[in-house]
């Protein structure tokens, strides 16, 4: 449940605008490389939300510290072998 409460944290930071082209743009303020463009607002969210999916899992892969979202952290605990 906690990696589905910091997507959902994460998507309602999200900030969204029409470009020129008539596209549509989103970011997630403060999580570096999470953006999307699409042609229609839902397809753009639905891009986020995949594109921070992924940069969930590859930022926990490589040992990276993900910022907090609204008091939400993300973190894998090693155990002792």
């Amino acid at each position: 449940m906690l990696l589905t409460d910091y997507i959902r944290a994460a998507m309602r930071r999200a900030q969204y605008e029409i470009l020129s082209d008539g596209t549509f743009y989103g970011e997630i303020p403060g999580l570096q490389g999470v953006y999307a463009n699409e042609p229609s607002l839902e397809g753009c969210r639905e891009t986020l939300q995949e594109v921070l999916e992924g940069w969930i899992l590859l930022g926990l892969r490589l040992g990276h510290t993900l910022p907090e979202v609204d008091g939400i952290s993300l973190s894998i605990k090693q155990e002792a072998v």
